[in-house]
């Protein structure tokens, strides 16, 4: 399967990174996740993960996700 491309807004620094990082691969079905703090995209890649449980993991560390089409 295709990874899943997420633009994350919010993040300021390493931390930042970190926490976000850690919320997505506590998602049910991820595999693996990378982030860039610049420019702000998550690739994400799962075995069936939920969207929507991806973009509320990032809510949950106070960061906004839009899914890349």
């Amino acid at each position: 399967m295709q990874p899943i491309k997420i633009d994350v807004a919010g993040m300021t620094c390493c931390h930042c990174v970190k926490s976000a990082t850690e919320a997505l691969g506590a998602v049910l079905g991820v595999t693996g996740v990378e982030l860039e703090l610049e420019p702000g995209i998550a690739t994400v890649w799962h075995e069936g993960a939920d969207e929507e449980a991806l973009l509320q993991a990032l809510r949950d560390e106070d960061f906004e996700g839009t899914i890349q089409t």
